[in-house]
């Protein structure tokens, strides 16, 4: 088939590398260029980066809802616009402009995990299993009907990260399957239940500050579900101290105390129970063991690691 594929991460590069290897996809539309780093210097998206390896012409618009974005996909004469974590609403104009639409690779068991960030929410609330929806797009968020559903497990120490790293390649083989079918004839999208639906908002920077007062358990997997991006944090002199790998254990004291720390990790008091913490980050540090970081540190028992009174 004739392709134009949308798309900007990581999360999208296994996809666009299958259907370069199987299809002829025509046009690569991507966001702009972005400052990145303390120099501010402009990096293209990973998907740019690919498409102009591969020789594939690449369209940057700061809107999808232009008559030039408009025109510039009907010139393609494509059969169908592939969509992954492109980023931007498309309009109906834009949405009708191919024979056989625009279909989407979901990262979530739609209709549950509708929006931006259905992966790292799977893991904040602790769900057991989550997947990949091919469907083709509507004018809501996500709301459009399903070609086909692939499953797969959330392990107990799955972070955000480690589940994009599986679920990238599983959406890459699942739009492949379902462009076969889409072709020949033999698939056909699904309306999706209201029953169950939920959405999965963007996250924001401030969202990885960490509430000890939480349960153990809702906060490791808040925590498991922030990385690596925004990262759980708590404020201490100098900064805040990033928290990775996290892991409910026996304890407890006043929420955000430190406990004990040793070879493992530090555990530190939640609302109920404690968290195990294996890995920190220092304010203009790398990442290190967080036993090291606390020997370091000289934590005495009973710290308080907190919004309120950082004592680090």
């Amino acid at each position: 088939m004739r392709i134009v594929f949308m798309g900007t991460p990581d999360f999208a590069l296994p996809a666009l590398e299958a259907l370069i290897a199987s299809h002829d996809v025509c046009l690569v539309v991507t966001q702009p260029d972005k400052p990145s780093g303390r120099k501010k210097k402009l990096s293209p998206p990973p998907v740019k980066e690919m498409a102009e390896a591969a020789g594939i012409e690449v369209l940057q618009s700061a809107s999808a809802r232009t008559p030039e974005f408009l025109a510039a996909m009907q010139e393609t004469k494509a059969d169908v616009a592939v969509v992954v974590a492109y980023g931007k609403i498309l309009p109906l104009s834009v949405l009708e402009a191919f024979p056989h639409g625009c279909i989407n690779i979901h990262g979530s068991l739609l209709p549950k995990y509708r929006g931006a960030a259905p992966i790292q929410w799977a893991v904040i609330d602790g769900e057991k299993q989550t997947g990949i929806s091919i469907m083709r797009l509507d004018e809501g968020m996500d709301t459009g009907p399903v070609l086909l559903r692939r499953t797969e497990p959330i392990f107990e120490d799955d972070t955000a990260g480690s589940l994009f790293e599986r679920l990238a390649p599983l959406g890459a083989s699942a739009i492949l399957e379902a462009l076969q079918g889409v072709e020949a004839g033999t698939l056909v999208a699904k309306p999706q239940a209201e029953e169950g639906a939920s959405h999965a908002a963007m996250l924001k920077k401030q969202d990885g500050l960490v509430d000890w007062t939480l349960d153990a358990e809702v906060l490791a997997c808040r925590m498991r579900g922030l990385d690596p991006w925004p990262g759980a944090f708590t404020p201490i002199a100098g900064g805040n101290l990033k928290l990775f790998a996290a892991k409910v254990c026996e304890g407890e004291g006043e929420p955000g105390a430190v406990l004990s720390y040793d070879n493992d990790g530090m555990v530190i008091a939640c609302g109920t129970g404690a968290v195990r913490i294996a890995e920190v980050q220092a304010p203009g540090k790398t990442r290190m063991a967080a036993a090291a970081f606390a020997r370091g540190k000289r934590l005495e028992t009973g710290t308080l690691l907190s919004p309120a009174e950082p004592q680090v």
